[in-house]
């Protein structure tokens, strides 16, 4: 079997890996014992890696084409997928050993993922903001300037200054994270689906390293101390479900 190839985003960080999306379909990838390389793409770089593999593009809102990570490109079937629910999807049809999408789960975790995703979106400045701490040069450039765009701030402090904003930031994201811990306390087992392990624990571990590898060491710390300590063991029980903790 040939190795499969997933596009992702390079930083400063030892062993690169940082950004969520791509880090779902590297953690399916693991979990499932299948072959895969990384192509590093810096931001600036994307559309024209992608456009030459012939990846298919999503939209902006004016309807011009938008290029993203993750795309996985498998030369043993030919396929290209981007999206990385839709990678998802592709590994679990064509290679189904080890199912991450068990007993018919996809519609409630393709339902789970948003809802999820929007306990911590609230206080995403603050990580947005770190985030452009651990690119490299290129990107962190491209990553400023096109995330001030989006959040219509002029200046880059202005994304998350010390004091009350971000003092606001840290508060809505342990707000967040409680009630997600919550869920997890309703859980009859280890996962998300009890005894079960699935995507869904992957979404929830990809998010919380998003948060540990671009925090600083004592921010980190503050968050791993939250809900006794639940995130950093989320992060590590993932993280040995997948066999991969290559950073």
């Amino acid at each position: 079997m040939q190795p499969l190839t997933l596009y992702d985003i390079p930083s400063k960080l030892p062993g690169n890996i940082w950004t969520p999306n791509p880090a779902k379909p590297r953690f399916v990838l693991s979990y499932k014992g299948l072959p895969f390389e990384t192509a590093w793409v810096e931001y600036p770089d994307i559309a024209g890696a992608l456009k030459e593999i012939g990846a298919e593009p999503s939209k902006n809102a004016d309807g011009s084409a938008l290029y993203t990570v993750p795309v996985l490109k498998d030369p043993n079937t030919g396929a290209i997928i981007t999206d990385s629910f839709a990678i998802v999807e592709y590994l679990e049809k064509t290679y189904p050993t080890k199912p991450v999408l068990p007993y018919n789960s996809k519609v409630l975790i393709r339902t789970f993922e948003p809802t999820f995703v929007a306990c911590t979106q609230v206080s995403v400045r603050l990580i947005v903001f770190r985030t452009a701490e651990i690119l490299n040069a290129r990107s962190a450039e491209y990553f400023i300037r096109t995330r001030s765009k989006n959040f219509g701030i002029a200046d880059w402090e202005e994304m998350s200054p010390v004091g009350e904003k971000r003092d606001a930031d840290w508060a809505n994201l342990k707000k967040g994270l409680d009630t997600v811990s919550g869920w997890y306390e309703k859980s009859e087992g280890k996962w998300i689906m009890g005894d079960t392990f699935s995507y869904a624990d992957i979404i929830v571990a990809c998010r919380i390293l998003w948060f540990k590898r671009v925090l600083k060491e004592e921010e980190w710390k503050e968050v791993s101390s939250w809900n006794n300590g639940r995130w950093a063991n989320v992060l590590v029980d993932v993280e040995k479900e997948c066999n991969l903790a290559q950073y």
